[in-house]
């Protein structure tokens, strides 16, 4: 059974080697980005367990424009209480865990906290073969971000919450 929970600083080591295994090295957080997620935004950093095991992650801040910047990826704050936008600056399932509904599941429950914060959109960056799987949760696309982070070609994406 997949349990979903907030983040803890104990979780560190099992992050990063899941997010060093679904994105390069130029795309992947850091120890010390992770460190500071967990710190300043616990309530938007979320783990997927399975059997005791972290098998997935979803995190972002809350941020006042529709659209992720660069600088989030280094340079974040807590989130408000409500309202602004939920963005998702990493979302990774462990490979073995992968096209099993955790990433799935992972979206609806960052979803579900989200609309009980009155966030506007969970919006996000991802490139062009991750399209569809975020077409099919609801999200549209809005064309090519400005983002050059890790130096490859991000699309925005955006989903309403009201």
């Amino acid at each position: 059974m997949l349990n979903i929970r907030n983040v803890k600083m104990e979780d560190l080591p099992e992050l990063v080697r899941i997010e060093n295994l679904c994105f390069t090295k130029e795309e992947a957080a850091t120890k010390e980005a992770f460190e500071m997620r967990i710190q300043l935004i616990p309530d938007s950093f979320y783990v997927a367990e399975q059997d005791g095991t972290i098998v997935g992650l979803v995190n972002g801040p809350v941020i006042e424009k529709a659209f992720i910047t660069d600088d989030l990826f280094s340079n974040i704050k807590e989130n408000p209480a409500s309202g602004g936008h939920q963005s998702i600056l990493g979302l990774a399932v462990s490979p073995s865990y992968q096209k099993q509904g955790a990433a799935t599941a992972l979206l609806i429950h960052l979803e579900r906290e989200a609309k009980a914060s009155q966030r506007e959109t969970i919006t996000l960056t991802c490139k062009e073969d991750l399209i569809g799987f975020y077409e099919k949760h609801g999200y549209l696309n809005y064309g090519v971000s400005n983002s050059e982070h890790g130096g490859e070609i991000w699309y925005n994406m955006s989903k309403e919450l009201q």
